[in-house]
């Protein structure tokens, strides 16, 4: 019984393997039509692909490499979108002979390979506009940035075309462009260009108003076999534009002094620049104001010290945050004290440049009126520099640090001998063509440096970056020396502080009496 079993077993498997063959046998059979097309074209592939292999590269547009990329990612096509650029020779659409040449390196009749080079995109605009503001009857100002090393190899140039709005013809002037290069070759990518453009006779002085242009032109710089030119509308001035800076250009400045800021980034102490703000305001006057530019530094918080200075007139915020993608120096610092020089020309007597932990003294027998006015001769003068340390403090100050203000109780002064010391500086604008961090190198008239004992400035530097209690260590001594430098304690700026804290809160409250580091 278990023999006959078996039996069984074998010849029901060896049935079912028979039936599967045929199965198979028949699916292949009837999809033979559709096989023998699919092994033909694979065939006929194969054989082009052997046959391109032995013909001149220069004798087909489609070149054998090419066939095997478009075979290897055919299949991934579907999964993937490939944008495909192409070298703007032309506006026009590209001929066969130039695409031959940006994909072949063909033979001369001499035998001799020609590499091609082709470029793709752009290294950095020929120039990136920020502002234009009109000088006077004749003159107007561009500023903006550049290709740094279009500027350093190369020879651009700039033309300026006024055109009236009415459009007549013999109204029309033209003149080249002066460029000016004001940040001492410190720009990185972009450096910072500011065009003179002054006409032989007046622009727009009819008041019908008009339009500036400037023809920005490469003369090769980048690429010399071509030569762009790019046509930008720098102003457009309406009759109530030209109203407006008249009465402005015939009239006294509004203000005494005006801050031109620095570009604000990272996460500033919210409680260092109220300090300074008050200090500054109180030492100016009432005919003083302030222009804060925000590259990224003016958070909540800090808009918060900012807020009631503005609603008395005293502070104006500026976005400048998109100046971030284009990269030059320190967050464009120079391009931004360019703006301002010439935005406010006319609306103060004197600019002055420096930061905001720096804090203008003046000696108590005398004030920043009188100060100035002694100076009034020059066209720019420059201050010294009392640096100051940013960690030590005095030991009686210990238990109640954290209520007293950084110039307050960062007493002791550097005065390590034999380093050079930066100076700040103010101008009288309307004399002043173009600026920088440290002093302008393009004004009219008379600089001194002179000034010692009569204008100066404390420097406590990175205090302002610092969210933290700036105290780190106590000292109970005039002098002592840290990593090799010497101090001494200076209390100039400690025994103002009492008499800041009190204007502050009779100019706006006390509103900011919570403000944290």
């Amino acid at each position: 019984m278990v023999m006959s079993s078996s039996s069984d077993h074998i010849i029901s498997s060896t049935s079912k393997e028979i039936k599967d063959r045929r199965m198979f046998v028949g699916i292949v059979w009837n999809c033979a039509a559709e096989l023998k097309l699919v092994l033909t074209a694979l065939l006929f592939l194969c054989s082009f692909a052997t046959v391109l292999q032995f013909l001149p590269s220069r004798s087909f547009f489609l070149s054998p490499s090419d066939l095997r990329h478009c075979l290897s990612t055919s299949t991934s096509l579907s999964n993937n979108t490939t944008t495909t650029l192409t070298p703007n020779y032309s506006s026009s659409p590209l001929t066969t002979t130039q695409l031959l040449l940006q994909n072949e390196n063909p033979l001369h009749n001499n035998g001799v390979l020609k590499r091609a080079f082709n470029p793709y995109g752009s290294a950095a605009y020929n120039f990136v506009f920020m502002s234009a503001y009109r000088g006077g009857p004749d003159t107007f100002a561009v500023v903006g940035l550049s290709s740094k090393p279009l500027h350093l190899y190369g020879n651009p140039t700039y033309q300026c075309l006024w055109l009236p709005h009415d459009h007549d013809p013999r109204n029309s002037i033209s003149t080249s462009g002066q460029k000016i290069l004001p940040d001492w070759g410190y720009g990185r990518v972009y450096t910072v260009v500011v065009v003179n453009c002054t006409f032989p006779t007046s622009a727009g002085a009819d008041g019908k108003g008009g339009q500036l242009l400037i023809h920005a032109t490469t003369n090769g710089g980048g690429d010399r076999n071509i030569n762009t030119t790019d046509t930008i509308l720098a102003l457009d001035e309406t009759p109530e534009d030209f109203a407006r800076f008249k009465e402005q250009f015939t009239s006294q400045p509004k203000y005494d002094y005006l801050y031109c800021g620095s570009s604000l980034y990272g996460n500033l102490s919210p409680q260092r620049v109220r300090e300074w703000l008050a200090y500054h305001v109180r030492l100016f006057g009432g005919r003083s104001h302030f222009v804060i530019h925000d590259a990224g530094g003016v958070h909540d918080g800090l808009m918060k010290v900012l807020r009631p200075w503005m609603e008395k007139g005293f502070v104006t915020v500026q976005d400048i945050r998109d100046q971030e993608r284009f990269d030059g120096y320190y967050h464009n610092q120079f391009l931004i004290v360019n703006d301002c020089l010439h935005r406010y020309r006319f609306a103060a007597k004197w600019l002055f440049f420096f930061d905001v932990d720096e804090f203008i003294f003046v000696p108590k027998k005398s004030n920043i009126n009188s100060i100035l006015d002694s100076l009034s001769s020059f066209t720019q003068f420059t201050f010294e520099q009392m640096p100051m340390s940013n960690k030590l403090c005095l030991s009686q100050d210990a238990p109640t640090a954290f209520r007293k203000w950084g110039f307050e109780k960062l007493v002791y002064k550097d005065v390590k001998r034999g380093i050079r010391k930066d100076r700040k500086y103010a101008v009288q604008p309307r004399s002043v063509f173009a600026t920088g961090v440290h002093m302008s190198q393009n004004i009219v008239g008379k600089t001194t440096h002179n000034t010692d004992g009569r204008i100066k400035y404390f420097h406590y530097h990175g205090t302002i970056a610092e969210r933290r209690e700036p105290c780190r260590q106590f000292i109970n001594s005039t002098e002592i020396t840290v990593d090799t430098i010497p101090y001494v304690m200076d209390t100039t700026m400690r025994d103002i502080a009492g008499a800041v804290k009190r204007f502050e809160l009779k100019m706006i409250g006390s509103a900011l009496q919570r403000t944290r580091q």
